[in-house]
């Protein structure tokens, strides 16, 4: 029938325009889609087939959970004998599924633009006279055919448009914001493994002395000097410092996992070591550089000056509301008897008589601009005393350093010598070495504890001020951003 043939004319406009092979028009219903398989397939399938995701997704699930995490050749520190901070952190950033996931949010909001801003779809329009067709009446062949084009009130796609973009914006500092707190975690676990280190050596130092002193007291046992209290009392120093070892190989086990999970890969894979000692520096900006620094560049501050810009786009489109939409139309009408009335031209437009509903729009889109601000204000109040509070912790760890290494390290190393000096000529009782050298590597623990501090304040700082301040490029003072004035 002429109107079948026409449908389908109808129907083949649509899938050409949707980007479809031809060759796929005449089929009509989709293959039904075995209980096995996976529904993500099926829709990468469809997506392939109208060549949109050609190659940059995972056939399925399955597959990407049967992917080894990593292996040897994709090591990035595969026969180092050190393992190097920056390099971990830009490893982290590289591998991590965490910022892969925040990046591909960026990517698929930058792609709502070109949704915000089109057309909507022109609509075909037919209506067809069964009965003028059958052949036994001798009323004409009655039918028309048109197009319609719904047109939005100027200024309107652009405010989608805007908010869009702004939104894209908003994620793509999320994405920063992500990048901050994946280099935090490295930071904070390379320097857990670097302390785990020191202490293991510690540990082992200590035991070798402790082994030292056994043997003397053992031949000052035999010598008949001392009571053999004081060997038993080295044996169960020995003993502990085995039972600490233990503990700590444990911890190390638990710093490696920590380090290998951000580098997206088998928790047991195995790493380089630290390094023997991390530099204390002993300058830092100035706190004030470094809070306008803060106010002015963190990402989590900038997505939400960006969301204010978007909520400020949805303002203006909410004021656009009270203007109407227009449709333009065409069509060719067979049910009218004269040639010249059968071509038509038509407009339609809504009417927007309800302002009461479009004020009420106008209001609750400036109420979330200023809840927007609010936020923002409170946020960057936050960030300032957040970057206060660890510079000023930064800077007393800075300072317990230095009276580690300038006084009390030095005093415990002379009160052991003179206890060890004093055992050997007699003046001195075991239980006093042994308490002199408990002290002096509890001293060194709390020495390279107040080392890994200092660096645990300064990643937190970095975090907080958004770049690192130790970096050789200083944050400097940048104007903050300022929230516009809410739309009237």
């Amino acid at each position: 029938m002429w109107f079948t043939r026409v449908l389908n004319v109808g129907v083949a406009l649509t899938l050409v325009s949707a980007g479809c092979r031809t060759s796929n028009v005449g089929q009509v219903s989709n293959p039904p889609v075995p209980r096995s398989t996976n529904v993500l397939d099926v829709t990468f399938e469809m997506a392939r087939q109208v060549e949109i995701l050609p190659h940059v997704v995972p056939a399925s699930f399955e597959e990407t959970s049967e992917r080894p995490l990593t292996n040897d050749a994709d090591d990035p520190f595969a026969g180092r004998n050190e393992l190097p901070l920056d390099e971990l952190v830009a490893a982290v950033k590289a591998r991590n599924p965490s910022l892969q996931a925040a990046l591909a949010t960026w990517n698929a909001a930058a792609n709502k633009y070109p949704q915000a801003i089109a057309l909507d779809d022109p609509m075909f329009q037919s209506m067809y006279a069964p009965k003028s067709w059958d052949g036994a009446s001798n009323i004409q062949g009655s039918y028309y055919l048109g197009v319609a084009q719904k047109i939005p009130w100027s200024g309107k796609r652009e405010l989608r448009g805007n908010q869009a973009n702004w939104e894209a914006s908003a994620t793509s500092f999320d994405a920063g914001e992500v990048q901050l707190r994946l280099t935090e975690a490295a930071r904070m676990a390379y320097f857990d493994y670097y302390l785990n280190q020191r202490e293991r050596e510690l540990n082992a130092s200590s035991r070798e002395a402790i082994s030292r002193f056994r043997d003397v007291a053992r031949s000052k046992y035999e010598a008949n000097q001392v009571s053999q209290q004081d060997v038993l009392q080295a044996d169960v120093e020995l003993a502990q410092f085995e039972q600490r070892q233990i503990e700590l190989t444990q911890e190390q086990i638990v710093a490696i996992a920590r380090i290998n999970t951000l580098l997206h890969r088998r928790p047991d894979h195995p790493l380089p070591a630290p390094p023997r000692k991390l530099s204390v520096v002993e300058e830092l900006p100035p706190v004030t550089g470094l809070r306008e620094w803060a106010v002015g560049n963190r990402p989590e501050l900038q997505a939400m000056a960006a969301r204010v810009q978007s909520e400020q786009s949805a303002v203006a489109l909410a004021c656009k509301e009270f203007y109407p939409d227009f449709e333009v139309m065409a069509r060719y009408d067979r049910f009218w008897t004269d040639l010249e009335q059968r071509p038509q031209l038509g407009l339609n437009m809504n009417v927007p008589l309800n302002q009461s509903k479009r004020h009420a729009a106008v209001q609750e889109a400036m109420w979330r601009v200023h809840k927007m601000q609010a936020n923002y204000d409170q946020a960057a109040d936050t960030i300032r005393g957040e970057v206060q509070s660890a510079y000023a912790r930064v800077q007393g760890s800075r300072r317990k350093v230095a009276v580690f290494e300038s006084k009390i390290l030095p005093a415990a190393q002379d009160n052991l010598h003179a206890a060890q000096s004093g055992y050997e000529a007699g003046t001195v009782d075991f239980l006093r070495l042994i308490e002199a050298q408990r002290q002096l590597l509890d001293l060194r623990e709390k020495y390279q504890m107040a080392v890994t501090d200092f660096h645990r304040r300064t990643a937190e700082l970095s975090r907080a001020v958004g770049q690192d301040v130790l970096s050789p490029t200083r944050p400097v003072p940048v104007p903050a951003y300022e929230p516009p004035e809410s739309a009237q």
